[in-house]
């Protein structure tokens, strides 16, 4: 079953994260007067990325892209760096800036991420270098920790205000409890990102550790896209809690 999983991995990879940018976008109509339309975007936006980001398949001597074959974007660690560990936490940082509700929560979100992203291009600007050839475990990190921070004051703002009766109905929580969790679950694997790099991988024969590395990213990603999908169902605009309460 393992093998099976691990051979399609890049298949039930994207599959789940295209099923759940297709559900927003099938239900963009529901949203269109939340947050949550942003969402959707970021949904899309990541599908588009990810699906750019195989261009690798094409770079070797008799395929399409041959001409970037010793090239410095012949790897494809600088672009998932830019979309993903950089862009990802901007998107969340502004996310829940529209949701939260505490301007306190929202100042402390706004300073992080500003200097996260300033921090970022200064530190890509240093290790320029690298940029094209590895992954930087101190973005990943640091990156997780405004996440927790987006996630944390959401849970907080939940428990101090009414949205406690009626949360199991929010899609902002489905949001943040998973990708909470899915933050929790991958950035202790971060810090092997290099050693698990396929030049390395391929020179040690180290494949039991890159078949546990894949398949606990496998069913993390099966794990939040999915949650995505059932929760953007599942549902209700968080406009239609307020028209509710004001009833």
């Amino acid at each position: 079953m393992q093998e099976f999983l691990l051979s399609n991995y890049v298949l039930f990879t994207y599959s789940v994260e295209a099923m759940a940018a297709i559900t927003g976008v099938l239900l963009y109509k529901k949203y269109k007067n939340s947050t949550t339309r942003y969402f959707i975007y970021f949904l899309v936006y990541l599908t588009i990325c990810d699906f750019l980001s195989c261009y690798t398949w094409l770079v070797f001597p008799d395929k399409l892209f041959s001409f970037l074959v010793g090239t410095i974007i012949e790897k494809n660690y600088w672009w998932s760096t830019l979309y993903w560990k950089i862009g990802a936490i901007m998107f969340f940082a502004f996310f829940y800036r529209k949701i939260l509700k505490t301007k306190h929560f929202k100042n402390i979100i706004k300073l992080t991420s500003y200097s996260f992203f300033i921090f970022s291009v200064g530190y890509i600007l240093y290790n320029f270098e690298k940029f094209f050839i590895t992954f930087f475990p101190l973005i990943s990190v640091l990156g997780s920790i405004i996440i927790f921070l987006c996630a944390g004051f959401y849970f907080i703002e939940v428990l101090q205000s009414e949205k406690i009766l009626t949360f199991y109905k929010s899609l902002t929580f489905y949001i943040s409890a998973t990708i909470f969790i899915w933050w929790l679950i991958i950035t202790p694997i971060v810090f092997y990102d290099n050693y698990t790099t396929y030049e390395i991988a391929v020179y040690e024969r180290d494949w039991d550790y890159i078949k546990l590395r894949r398949t606990i990213y496998l069913f993390s990603n099966i794990f939040m896209y999915s949650t995505f999908t059932f929760a953007l169902i599942w549902c209700r605009p968080e406009a239609d809690f307020e028209k509710i309460k004001n009833l």
